[in-house]
Formats: C-alpha cells, structure tokens, sequence
C-alpha cells in the first residue's frame, strides 16, 4: 500500500495539473494507479476531493483546504531536503584559501579552527602570499577566497571588510629615549626605517599616504614578513613599520616601543576578496559565515 505521504504526493500533482493524466505522468505512474491512490486517499479522509469534468479534474472546497497545507508542507520538505544535499556536500571536498603572513598568524587562526571543528572532512589549503599575487591566484582559479590589506582596487572582484588596522612605527630599548616626542615625517624620514618589502600592499600603503605629505621614505632593511620587522626593531636595526593590532605581545610587555608621529596615519583595513563572477562553494560559503561576513562586513 502506498504511504500517506506519497498520497499527498500524488494528491499535490493532480491537482497542479488539473488531470489524472498529467498528474501520472509528472510522476512517471500510470494513469490508473493515481486514480487508485486518490481513491485511496478519499477513502481514508471520508472525503470527496476533486470533482471530474470533461476537460479533468478540480478541487472540491474540501480539497482547496488541503491542498493549501499539503502543499506547504511538501514545500518545505523539499527545502529541508536541499538544505540536507548542501549540508553533505560540504561534509567533502577541499577549501583553498589565501592569506597574507601576519594576517593568517594574528587574524585568521581561530576561524580556521572553528571551521575545522565545524567540517572536520573538508581539506583546508592554505597559501601565504602578498595583496597582489593573492589577487591573481584569484583570477587565476587557484584559490577560493583571499584575506588581504586593503585598498584593494579591482572590478572583478567582491571585497568585504573584515576589521580595520592601525599603520604605526616602532622602536627597541636603543632608540626609546631619543625619539620620546612625537617626530613629523619628515624627521621620520631621517631614521633607518625596516619596512615590507616593495610588493607588499601595506607598504605601499603607508609609503603613498607619506607621500602625499610631500615626504619620501625610503628603508635601510627590507623584509618579507610583519614578524621579522618586529625582531629586526627588537635588536635595535633601526625603526619598523608594523600593524598595531598585530603587535600587541611585543607592546604591552615593553619589547618594543611605539614610535609617536605628529600625524596617524590614516587606518585600513583587511578583509575577504573573491572574484564576482564565479559562484562561491559551499565551503567557502559555510567559512565566511564563520568569519560572519554577511552584506558589507564581518565586523
């Protein structure tokens, strides 16, 4: 015997289809064997449900009724059933993601082990590049989602900020007495700076917002990681140029001194990029809601 669900199943169709005929064949049945369903369900529910005219069938009041809550309800079982499909299509598979250094370190590690915990099967890559080569492993295909420093400039794709940062300069213990008050930039100039190296978004960043005050800097030591300018500051190499909010072990336990400047630099930020064109994963979906990016930000 069929199943009540399946009857209402079959119920739903003809009356979509205003005909046994149609209905049967929507739901690849023979015609009689959905006459014999709906007789069946009538006979279960003591009541007439359709009426027959010459060109098919119609819903009796009794069967209008139904029909609005049946519908309904298969509705959102489809719905769940497609929410099920999603949910095991990510429970598989791989998310590249691309990250800046200092940022994977001081930013993204507990969202990955959130997501991780989250979706244990789905294979995490995860690439350290700078702002530009992120942007064209985008286009490229070879990554899913970017977290880069922004600004980012580029039509083909979608970028979401994630938290705003602050640009500053520091110091170790050699240079803390001689640069107690604030310096102008062009006295900044003057320094031994230790900065990115010439590729890197935050540098060029720091360097055009400078540049605009008319001031040029330029670095005595260039170095390819927001960590090793903090070391290079913290043996008294000369003045770096790091992120604050990345900074703060260094700060707080009086490692490095912050180097006050007449004038902040203006803040940036970071955030996620992806290409506008090409329709995210499930996975890469499922990771910004951890991020909880949702509309413009995730913060």
């Amino acid at each position: 015997m069929i199943s009540k669900l399946d009857l209402y199943k079959i119920f739903c169709q003809v009356a979509k289809c205003e005909s046994f005929s149609k209905g049967a064949k929507a739901l690849y049945m023979t015609q009689p064997a959905v006459s014999q369903a709906i007789m069946q369900l009538e006979g279960e529910l003591e009541i007439r449900l359709f009426t027959r005219t010459s060109r098919g069938v119609i819903l009796t009041d009794e069967g209008r009724l139904l029909f609005e809550y049946v519908n309904s309800a298969i509705n959102l079982i489809h719905a769940g059933e497609e929410k099920l499909l999603e949910f095991k299509n990510i429970m598989l598979g791989d998310l590249k993601i691309g990250v800046g250094d200092a940022i994977s370190r001081y930013f993204l590690l507990p969202y990955l082990d959130k997501f991780h915990n989250e979706y244990p099967n789905i294979k995490l890559k995860i690439v350290n590049r700078t702002t530009l080569e992120l942007c064209a492993m985008l286009k490229s295909g070879t990554i899913d989602i970017a977290i880069c420093n922004f600004p980012i400039e580029d039509a083909s794709l979608e970028i979401k900020k994630c938290m705003d940062v602050q640009d500053i300069f520091v110091c170790g213990e050699k240079y803390k007495k001689t640069l107690s008050m604030p310096l102008s930039f062009e006295e900044l100039s003057q320094l031994p700076l230790i900065l990115l190296d010439t590729k890197s978004n935050s540098r060029k960043y720091v360097e055009n917002y400078i540049l605009s005050k008319g001031i040029k800097i330029n670095s005595e030591i260039e170095l390819g990681s927001h960590d090793l300018l903090l070391e290079f500051a913290r043996i008294n190499l000369g003045i770096a140029c790091v992120i604050k909010e990345f900074s703060q072990a260094y700060l707080k336990n009086g490692i490095l001194y912050e180097v006050k400047t007449m004038e902040e630099i203006p803040k940036r930020s970071i955030g996620i990029c992806f290409l506008k064109s090409v329709s995210l994963s499930q996975a890469s979906k499922k990771f910004l809601e951890i991020l909880d990016v949702d509309g413009l930000t995730c913060c």
